[in-house]
């Protein structure tokens, strides 16, 4: 599916840096190239001197073309990697423009046209805005091995299964006394749709551990006002992210720090100090910490032990640490803690980060699972549960036939099979402008 107009873009990052890397596809690439570095050889890198329309000098730098549909886009692509000036990035993107036919491309064009010319599904396509945002080890491996189509073709097995036994009902429905139609293959088809729920409601259960993957393990310190949780924070964090006093109440909203813990990414959330006697805005912090606790994957309770203030209001059903602080302190009392830590010498944080990491590490499972990456695959497998469900409890083979249909469809929307046309502004918006 070829484009009629062809893109430019800077596909590298922020300038000024060591390189630019300019990347063009679409029908009016190799005109361009040629006509601004000379004649180039199919997927080999030239080191070229680069000219503007008028002849003049540009920079110097390398050359890349790859023909299509052999190429990221399915179109002619090609690459110049110039230096990363903010000038030869300008004055390159401004010559490159200026010819008919191009013109700069939009966040996430480069990939649309992957998908459109076939060249990535939607899940590899959502993977790949994955792989791009990517900050720790367990993310790059996820993404990657997404990329590499593992989750598409656990959805297209599916798919395939269910037209196979779609197209069975229906032969046995309509070609029932021909001689080349099996005999009954019901009793086959259903078990497999009986046994195919099963997989997808324990794929379906995977996606809290995928979502930890992506977004992070939450972790949430809570205590009453003085308990050191902002010192905590800080400690962790390895930086002074919080302010922190002797006045109660400083921390009035929620902060939060990203920690790579073991490849794993963990959100550390800093919360007001909970208390009865606050003002207004105290108040609302206060409650916005217990919101944020009740959503947590583990809270920290925090509990000074020179001076101990026992706090409640903690789900039962959230993950809890019980923690001593201050223990640097000379008579700080002994209590029912989980460990005990001070942030100003530093004892016992290692032991904190080390469970912190383990749980983590425990909620996300193994990396290399085929686990569900977004809510929009979640909710189209929920629906194709549904229908197979109506499927096996219905009594006319036709309708029957159609929940089958109906459940192949969700499927073929997760990796963009049948039409999908209102998802795609949603996807790609997700890239940057040169991807």
């Amino acid at each position: 599916m070829g484009s009629k107009d062809s893109i430019v873009a800077l596909s590298s990052g922020r300038l000024p840096a060591g390189i630019a890397v300019i990347r063009i596809s679409g029908p009016k690439t190799r005109f361009v190239v040629e006509t601004i570095a000379g004649p180039v050889k199919d997927r080999f890198t030239s080191l070229r001197t680069l000219r503007a329309a008028d002849g003049s000098k540009i920079d110097q730098g390398l050359v890349l073309f790859f023909p299509g549909p052999g190429s990221f886009t399915g179109e002619d692509v090609a690459e110049f990697q110039v230096h990363g000036s903010r000038a030869v990035a300008a004055k390159m993107l401004e010559t490159i423009t200026g010819f008919g036919g191009i013109r700069h491309a939009e966040p996430g064009e480069f990939t649309r046209r992957a998908f459109l010319n076939g060249r990535l599904d939607l899940v590899e396509t959502e993977a790949l805005a994955d792989l791009v945002n990517a900050e720790t080890e367990a993310q790059r491996r996820f993404a990657l091995r997404n990329v590499e189509g593992v989750q598409s073709e656990l959805y297209s097995s599916w798919r395939r299964r269910l037209i196979h036994a779609r197209a069975m009902i229906e032969a046995e429905i309509d070609f029932a006394d021909e001689d080349d139609v099996p005999g009954s293959v019901s009793e086959a088809i259903w078990s497999d749709v009986a046994a195919m729920i099963g997989e997808i409601e324990r794929h379906v259960e995977g996606f809290k551990a995928a979502e930890i993957i992506r977004d992070g393990f939450d972790v949430v310190i809570l205590g009453a006002p003085n308990a050191g949780k902002s010192s905590l924070f800080n400690a962790l964090a390895r930086r002074e992210a919080a302010i922190v006093t002797e006045e109660p109440g400083t921390t009035r909203d929620l902060l939060e720090v990203a920690l790579d813990l073991n490849g794993l990414k963990v959100r550390l959330v800093d919360t007001a100090g909970l208390r009865e006697a606050a003002g207004k805005v105290e108040s609302i912090g206060i409650e916005r910490a217990r919101a944020k606790a009740d959503m947590a994957d583990l809270v920290l309770l925090l509990e000074d032990m020179a001076d101990p203030v026992a706090v409640g209001g903690v789900s039962s059903g959230t993950p809890l640490l019980r923690i001593g602080t201050k223990s640097d302190i000379p008579h700080a009392g002994a209590g029912a803690y989980d460990m005990v830590i001070s942030s100003k010498d530093g004892s016992g944080l290692e032991h904190l980060l080390n469970e912190i990491g383990s749980r983590a590490a425990a909620a996300a499972g193994d990396v290399g699972d085929v686990l569900p990456s977004r809510m929009r695959h979640v909710e189209l497998l929920q629906e194709a549960m549904d229908f197979l469900r109506a499927a096996l409890k219905g009594h006319s083979e036709e309708l029957r036939a159609e929940e089958l249909r109906l459940a192949a469809e969700r499927l073929g929307r997760i990796v963009g099979a049948v039409d999908v046309e209102d998802l795609l502004d949603v996807i790609f918006s997700q890239f940057c402008i040169g991807k």
